[in-house]
């Protein structure tokens, strides 16, 4: 596949979920803050958090939620161990 470098911003092709995933394969991981009360929207078999703390969310490249911390450097942690190459998501 090739991506032309020189488009201007907003008109790079878009991938799907599924295209992420099979792009980054088992190897990619992204980190996203999250508010306690919406880590239940984002994995509904997470425990109950008190509200109105900050959390960080390891996800795999297709979005699935692997890893709930309070903290980035834990996060990065886990990713590590796990031997995953976390990406910035802009």
């Amino acid at each position: 596949m090739s991506i032309l470098l020189s488009r201007p911003r907003g008109q790079w092709p878009q991938l799907s979920d599924k295209d992420f995933a099979v792009l980054g394969g088992a190897r990619i991981a992204y980190i996203k803050m999250a508010r306690s009360e919406e880590v239940a929207f984002i994995s509904p078999d997470a425990p109950f958090l008190a509200p109105g703390h900050r959390v960080f969310v390891l996800h795999a490249a297709d979005g699935t939620p692997i890893l709930v911390t309070n903290s980035r450097e834990a996060a990065m942690a886990n990713a590590a161990s796990e031997k995953l190459e976390t990406v910035s998501l802009h």
